[in-house]
């Protein structure tokens, strides 16, 4: 994608990368200015048009942060694991050819 040699989205950029460092690089906080710097690329035609939608910028202002399910809900019970069973990747393999 083309550089932004004038600077004409510096401003834009400056504001989502202080904004990066005052929130310890958690973009969650910042992605109002990650927005606006996008759109700055697309309508000085730095970037090609596209969808924030797509981007993952949504048109409403609100993000949420998506946190990890307790892994203790998700692990399977341990009489279904292969790995329970004696189970080890690669034994067993039947090889044939130049690498058998």
């Amino acid at each position: 994608f083309p550089l932004d040699h004038d600077r004409e989205c510096k401003p834009a950029m400056q504001e989502f990368l202080n904004c990066l460092k005052t929130h310890n690089s958690d973009h969650l906080p910042c992605k109002s200015f990650s927005k606006m710097y996008l759109e700055c690329r697309m309508e000085k035609d730095l970037m090609a048009k596209e969808d924030l939608d797509k981007l993952g910028l949504s048109s409403d202002s609100t993000y949420t942060r998506v946190l990890p399910s307790d892994s203790s809900t998700n692990k399977k019970s341990s009489s279904n694991r292969k790995e329970d069973n004696g189970f080890v990747a690669g034994i067993g393999v039947k090889t044939s050819g130049k690498w058998g």
